[in-house]
């Protein structure tokens, strides 16, 4: 396992394993710095997406990167209110024009529809789901998945569409590691990848003992610790950060391994709640306008 590493999707291409995230970083020198540090540090895995208003500043950091655009994964996401306007095309059209390409790697469905809020949610996500198949078959995005799916709407999309998701990103880390829907992505062949691999909203993660001693064991920090344990999961990770002292410290997590006794006292962390979201249940926060981000 390196940073060219690469996860065999679904339908035969290949993602790699390990990216930057830009969510909350800010648009403009901030996005654009990160972006091209990375770069510059050996990422070739860029995840935006349209809600986080920072994609023309990721575009532009890959163009005057000099590095060719089939070298560069980029994945960005179609937000709620494109889908209540079914603006699937329309909205896709405008993350392209501020990218600047022709066409994005991976395309996901931000957010699922609530079935508190709709009755026919199942019947939205469906007919989003066929949108994105659309522009999948015209190649106008080389892969497409879903984003924040609990196993139940995964399961959904799975067992009625002829292109099933490729990709599900869900908040995963040490203290919330979404092993039931890890079980149910591997059995439809949907890749996991992580959002939020620091646990972020928990201002303890990075004193956390056992993270903390398992770090010492291997001459490791926290953070390396966190997305080692991820990676040996079988689980795509896609840190932020906008430092670049840390994204090289990030990239530190392949001359390591951790051992069995290592990732199971990582394993008994689990706290099976988010700690992004107080009190989080996805049938309530599911497709609000205007979610602060």
């Amino acid at each position: 396992m390196n940073l060219t590493t690469k996860k065999r999707l679904n339908d035969g291409r290949e993602m790699p394993l390990f990216g930057l995230g830009v969510f909350r970083s800010k648009d403009g020198e901030e996005t654009y710095n990160a972006v091209r540090y990375a770069l510059d540090a050996g990422y070739r895995h860029i995840d935006t997406a349209a809600v986080y208003g920072n994609e023309a500043s990721v575009g532009r950091a890959i163009h005057d990167s000099g590095i060719p655009r089939e070298e560069i994964w980029i994945t960005t996401k179609l937000w709620n209110d494109e889908i209540r306007a079914h603006n699937e095309e329309a909205a896709l059209q405008a993350s392209l024009k501020r990218l600047g390409t022709d066409y994005v790697d991976l395309y996901l469905i931000h957010w699922p529809a609530a079935a508190n809020r709709f009755d026919n949610w199942e019947d939205i996500n469906g007919q989003t789901w066929r949108a994105m198949t659309e522009l999948y078959q015209q190649g106008r995005v080389r892969a497409i998945g879903v984003s924040n799916f609990f196993p139940d709407r995964l399961v959904d999309l799975c067992q009625f569409v002829e292109i099933r998701p490729m990709v599900n990103q869900v908040e995963t880390h040490a203290l919330y590691q979404q092993k039931a829907a890890h079980a149910i992505m591997e059995k439809y062949g949907v890749v996991h990848e992580s959002w939020g691999p620091f646990a972020e909203g928990r201002k303890d993660f990075f004193t956390n003992p056992v993270l903390a001693a398992v770090g010492a064991k291997h001459g490791k920090s926290v953070a390396q610790v966190a997305l080692r344990f991820l990676l040996q999961s079988d689980v795509v990770v896609i840190p932020k950060s906008v430092h670049k002292a840390r994204m090289a410290e990030n990239l530190q997590v392949f001359d390591f391994s951790l051992d069995a006794e290592d990732m199971a006292a990582i394993q008994a962390l689990d706290q099976e709640e988010s700690a992004f979201f107080s009190h989080y249940d996805p049938a309530t926060v599911e497709f609000i306008t205007g979610l602060e981000l």
